[in-house]
């Protein structure tokens, strides 16, 4: 089997999988990222469910079709996965890849029904998020460490460290994905309506109210930019402070852990980027904001995904109760 490049996504090999199979999952993902605009990092991982799917069902069942597949090949798939201890939500991922997948070939005329009626996604234990408190978020915006005793200094006041701090101010003070983050475009910020455009999950635009203070921030890390690089890719808002190019996610990601975990910013155990979201989130309804304002600054399809943070409100209640209520 002639290995395959595909949308400019990493090179797979591909020695056992059926062509007619291959082809299937090619369109697919060009109609996804090309018509519902879902970004690289979906189009990616739905690929590699696909292909991991295909690899399964012919190495388990021999040579296949489309029209071969039935929910108990489908079923046996997942079941494989669960033994192999992958988290139900990564198994419910697979399961809305598989879905969209044969929605596909039926809208292609490539099938009557679909496998996945027959179907049933493992349930999630949903988790309350963790977030930071405010007194953690404060040493973070104060550049003071609570923690360090070399230093009473979280981030240094090189370009490196004046990038990692606006890093995180935007992530606190918009709540952006990571996804969102490195692909914020300098042109997307209005400093006459202090707001800035983000480009979303299904290339849905959004506008987020920034402070005065951000968007002096974002100024001056720009001009600094300028000056300390003698090339940088252009039009990016957020660069490698060393190499002018667009940030990855494990660079953003390993970034904020460590400073997490470095500074005892918080103790909770996930230090990641989606922290931040959460805290962002969380605080603002914490301090009384209208849910569906959350919901549209989060850039969430649904109000649904949004009400996990009013379980913060409700333990803030709980606290004014157990502080001010005679009985409690």
């Amino acid at each position: 089997m002639i290995v395959r490049l595909f949308n400019n996504f990493t090179i797979i090999n591909l020695f056992a999988l059926n062509e007619l199979l291959y082809s299937l999952a090619e369109r697919f993902i060009s109609y996804i990222q090309l018509e519902k605009r879902y970004s690289e990092h979906t189009c990616i991982a739905y690929r590699n469910d696909l292909l991991q799917f295909f690899d399964y069902t012919m190495a388990t069942y021999g040579h296949v079709t489309i029209g071969d597949i039935t929910h108990v090949m489908v079923r046996s798939w997942l079941a494989g996965l669960m033994e192999d201890a992958m988290t139900a939500k990564s198994v419910n991922r697979k399961i809305s890849t598989l879905k969209s997948f044969f929605k596909f070939c039926i809208r292609q005329e490539l099938l009557q029904q679909t496998p996945m009626a027959k179907v049933v996604a493992p349930k999630i234990s949903r988790r309350l998020p963790g977030f930071i408190d405010e007194k953690g978020m404060k040493a973070l915006e104060d550049n003071r460490s609570p923690a360090s005793v070399t230093t009473p200094f979280i981030f240094s006041d090189d370009f490196e460290g004046e990038t990692h701090r606006l890093i995180f101010e935007i992530f606190y003070q918009t709540g952006i994905r990571l996804s969102e983050l490195i692909t914020l475009q300098e042109f997307r910020v209005d400093k006459g309506n202090l707001s800035i455009k983000v480009m979303g999950k299904g290339g849905k635009e959004r506008i987020i109210p920034i402070s005065s203070r951000l968007c002096a921030q974002i100024a001056a890390y720009t001009e600094q930019k300028r000056r300390e690089l003698e090339e940088f890719e252009p039009g990016v808002l957020l660069v490698h402070p060393h190499s002018g190019q667009r940030l990855y996610p494990k660079y953003v990601y390993l970034m904020v852990r460590k400073y997490l975990t470095e500074h005892e910013i918080t103790t909770y155990k996930k230090k990641s980027p989606h922290l931040l979201r959460h805290t962002f989130a969380t605080h603002l309804t914490n301090n009384g904001a209208d849910l569906k304002a959350v919901k549209d600054l989060l850039g969430h399809a649904s109000l649904t995904s949004t009400q996990i943070y009013t379980h913060t409100t409700i333990e803030q209640l709980k606290k004014v109760y157990q502080q001010a209520h005679p009985k409690a």
